[in-house]
């Protein structure tokens, strides 16, 4: 990288300069937790939650990995942190069962990545307010 280049891609994130402001896009990201988590040939859900699913601890359900179900939970905190504010509510519920899973709990998780599957293409864009962010400095040893 040279001295003042233009990041484009950083951690996963996609950054799209305009002159009308920034725009950000989780595409790659997404796209890569669909196919590590083996969701890649699921149907599409409009929504991240289901009400009608009441999750709680030690269900009756088949117990599920624990690891498996809590490399699912932090792949998608990071990305409802970063701009998927539509799944915070869903992560952050299912997250409180990452000690003892059920098979009840992972079909939930599997609903969150299916709807995430029909929205890879949105993205945030931040005005022109915000260009000043064109100016961070980012120190790379």
């Amino acid at each position: 990288m040279k001295d003042k280049d233009v990041v484009n891609i950083i951690l996963g994130i996609k950054l799209i300069w305009s002159t009308d402001g920034i725009t950000i896009s989780y595409s790659r990201y997404v796209e890569k937790i669909i196919e590590k988590f083996s969701c890649k040939d699921c149907r599409i859900a409009k929504t991240p939650y289901d009400n009608s699913l009441a999750l709680f601890k030690k269900e009756s359900g088949v117990s599920v990995s624990q690891l498996r179900y809590s490399q699912i939970i932090e792949s998608l905190q990071y990305l409802a942190n970063g701009s998927k504010p539509d799944i915070f509510f869903s992560i952050s519920k299912l997250a409180r069962n990452t000690s003892c899973p059920d098979s009840f709990h992972l079909r939930a998780l599997d609903r969150v990545l299916r709807s995430l599957k029909g929205t890879t293409s949105m993205t945030i864009n931040y005005g022109r307010f915000l260009f000043f962010l064109k100016d961070i400095v980012m120190l790379v040893e």
